[in-house]
């Protein structure tokens, strides 16, 4: 039997995964898999919510019974330095990291639509009047 099988031109199986480029940023993404395909979802944990940035790395899940639905499920790490056991969330220029000597901030600090700055600043405002 297998030597039947062997002549015959079976079709051959698009990979069920593939890394491809974001050409169109956002959610739905537009990806480049050697063609562009758009209209992607994009997935994340539960709780977490991103948005890939055109020229990013993503992976790309086709589901469904023929790979008729593609879904954008992550992006490549960049280069951080992370330790093992370490976290960081990041997005444009600021970024949030868990390490194991403690919590480091990079960006401005917004709480409740006020920068630290001016929280601190009216807090000591009032100590001196």
């Amino acid at each position: 039997m297998w030597t039947s099988e062997r002549n015959r031109n079976l079709p051959l199986r698009e990979a069920a995964a593939e890394i491809g480029t974001v050409t169109l940023g956002g959610d739905p993404a537009g990806v480049s898999l050697g063609g562009e395909r758009r209209w992607l979802t994009v997935y994340g944990p539960g709780g977490y919510c991103w948005r890939p940035t055109a020229g990013d790395k993503v992976l790309v899940l086709k589901a469904g019974a023929e790979g008729e639905s593609p879904c954008v499920l992550g992006t490549v790490q960049g280069e951080a330095e992370l330790k093992p056991g370490e976290v960081m969330l990041k997005g444009g220029t600021c970024s949030l990291r868990l390490g194991q000597e403690g919590l480091a901030l990079e960006g401005e600090l917004i709480v409740n639509g006020r920068t630290l700055y001016d929280i601190v600043r009216e807090i000591v405002a009032e100590l001196l009047s």
